[in-house]
């Protein structure tokens, strides 16, 4: 989303549903929510950093290091990769998004 004008209008409530009705979020219930935010925890991070990963679901360490701040120093790789598993098992992705199984990978030099 690109935001042209920041002042030209405000958003109502229906666009607002509207966009998050394309993120993972639309996945989520209460229980899924209580789960997460009883697994973070364990981990030292501050309220708005465990809304940014609930709010996004991140999938790679770079997005981790995106939403918390100065996670080099706050957290180890271990920590990260603790991190995006306890988000990816928790927080439901998109169910429809079907990734290719790797025996099914087109091999782009073996022509068929």
């Amino acid at each position: 989303m690109e935001v042209k004008d920041a002042n030209a209008a405000l958003l109502s409530n229906y666009e607002t549903m509207k966009y998050l009705s394309k993120t993972p979020c639309r996945h989520q219930s209460p229980e899924i929510l209580r789960e997460f935010l009883i697994s973070m925890k364990s981990h030292k991070l501050t309220k708005a950093e465990k809304l940014q990963l609930l709010n996004h679901r991140p999938m790679t360490a770079v997005e981790i290091q995106l939403m918390v701040e100065e996670s080099e120093e706050r957290l180890t790789e271990e920590q990260i990769e603790d991190l995006l598993q306890t988000v990816t098992s928790i927080l439901p992705g998109d169910p429809e998004a079907k990734q290719q199984p790797e025996d099914m990978a087109v091999d782009e030099g073996d022509p068929e």
